[in-house]
């Protein structure tokens, strides 16, 4: 007897490269099985390689991005090395209190992405860098666990950025921990267009 289809928590997590780059070739995979994909990009603005790919892609992927062009981060979660490397692309806040503009910016595009989940029209919705938001305190844990919960039996769902909260990790299906062990950003080779962004 054959068994239903349920949709699956995916979390692709940890310090290493290659968590959104997981989450695109997941997309390629279904769009490629006839699968209806949201993909939406927390933290991140237009200007990313592969948003000019997803332009044209397929007629069954739906792709937004929810960010700003320029990163945030809680002072003290970023080394004063990594800092100086970004701190012109960066906003740096007091923990406990990050800047109410971006998590207004990030409420909505979870509350976007909850009626995706909700609807049921998507086989599968990835949440990319939702894990940093969570991170960074921009977006509450219950506000996430409310729409993991009313997403569609069907829908699968994949969050990638590092720092996901042990909630997340406990509640998932799968986690993948994408680990450095070596990396050329600490050689002072930085983000490249194609590889990186």
């Amino acid at each position: 007897m054959a068994r239903e289809r349920r949709g699956c928590v995916q979390v692709y997590t940890g310090n290493g490269k290659g968590k959104t780059t997981a989450a695109i070739g997941l997309t390629v995979r279904a769009l490629g099985a006839g699968h209806k994909v949201a993909f939406i990009q927390f933290m991140k603005s237009l200007g990313y390689s592969e948003h000019r790919l997803f332009e044209n892609l397929s007629p069954n992927l739906t792709h937004f991005t929810v960010g700003k062009p320029f990163f945030v981060a809680k002072k003290g979660s970023v080394s004063e090395e990594d800092l100086a490397k970004i701190a012109l692309d960066c906003v740096v806040f007091p923990p406990g209190a990050p800047p109410e503009e971006y998590m207004d910016l990030v409420a909505g595009g979870l509350g976007r992405a909850a009626e995706i989940l909700a609807g049921g029209q998507c086989d599968l919705v990835v949440l990319d860098e939702l894990n940093c938001a969570l991170h960074f305190e921009l977006i509450d844990w219950n506000a996430v666990e409310r729409a993991l919960d009313g997403r569609h039996f069907k829908t699968e769902v994949v969050l990638t950025g590092r720092g996901a909260p042990e909630a997340l990790l406990a509640k998932a299906d799968l986690v993948t921990e994408m680990v450095e062990i070596k990396h050329y950003y600490n050689q002072g080779l930085m983000a490249r267009r194609g590889i990186e962004n």
